[in-house]
């Protein structure tokens, strides 16, 4: 490799030393205030344990609806047992002496990456803006407001209404001589690993949206795509061994690439469309 090749590549290495650099400083920074509140958090994440969501509120009220509807069926079924079924205290356990304190730091340590989310993607908008047009530059607040606003949706959704649909349907194991002994790591660990993975599956849209606006992806590129995407889907979801997680992961990751689809069509650069491929048509 020549000289005039090598430099170069140094310094790009470089640069990313210093991204990488100011990123883990602002982070550890965001850990540092997230501390503080971290206990919160972590009680917020076992809200589902006292089998008491959203979705036990829909279920009373569907059983209640039967009840009027359907009086013969609601006694033989016992769904008055169902909706005044008392909350049980499922505490989360721990085994290691300093299990507690490593736990706290990991649920800080996100917390406190997701309050510096601008400041990690201004980095990363920095380390690849040399390689941008002057006109292309100035997206940089949209590129930084969007896959911040984008990621915080993606970790609402999974905390407000996917995971009490995962710890209800491992609850409903629960049985005469089969409870629950759930513990701390595994559940925080499940859950913040889930968390970050639904923050970066809404990412998808923004990064679709920068690659078209470039010219580099376009809606006749992804568009006939769509079954190489619900395999990807598929095989990433795969990892995880439960069918109720492995869906609740491949269905929005493939809504995020139907999505994806749209924004090339709507926000990329404009090229002749044949009729036989607008949106929603495959190929």
């Amino acid at each position: 490799m020549s000289e005039e090749k090598v430099a170069p590549f140094i310094e790009h290495l470089v640069e990313l030393r210093k991204r990488l650099v100011i990123i883990v400083i602002a982070v550890v920074v965001g850990m540092g205030v997230a501390w503080n509140f971290s206990t919160d958090l972590l009680k917020f994440m076992e809200k589902p344990l006292t089998g008491k969501t959203y979705l036990t509120e829909i279920k009373k009220d569907v059983y209640l609806k039967v009840k009027e509807l359907a009086p013969s069926m609601y006694t033989r079924y016992k769904l008055e047992q169902e909706i005044n079924a008392p909350q049980k205290l499922r505490p989360l356990n721990y085994s290691a002496p300093l299990e507690p304190f490593f736990v706290q730091c990991k649920i800080s340590m996100l917390a406190g990456f997701v309050m510096v989310l601008p400041i990690v993607f201004y980095q990363i908008w920095l380390f690849i803006a040399p390689g941008l047009t002057r006109r292309e530059r100035r997206m940089v607040v949209p590129f930084v407001t969007a896959s911040t606003v984008t990621f915080c949706i993606g970790a609402m959704f999974f905390l407000i209404v996917i995971w009490p649909v995962i710890i209800n349907f491992s609850l409903s194991y629960e049985a005469e001589g089969l409870q629950s002994w759930l513990n701390l790591s595994a559940y925080v660990n499940f859950c913040l690993r889930l968390i970050l993975m639904f923050g970066l599956i809404f990412e998808l849209p923004v990064l679709t949206l920068l690659l078209a606006r470039f010219g580099i992806v376009s809606y006749q590129f992804l568009a006939p795509k769509r079954k190489y995407a619900l395999l990807a889907s598929s095989i990433i979801a795969a990892f995880h061994a439960d069918l109720i997680t492995m869906f609740v992961i491949m269905i929005p990751l493939y809504l995020m690439y139907e999505i994806s689809i749209w924004v090339a069509f709507v926000f990329g650069k404009k090229k002749a469309i044949p009729v036989d491929e607008l949106p929603g048509q495959t190929a």
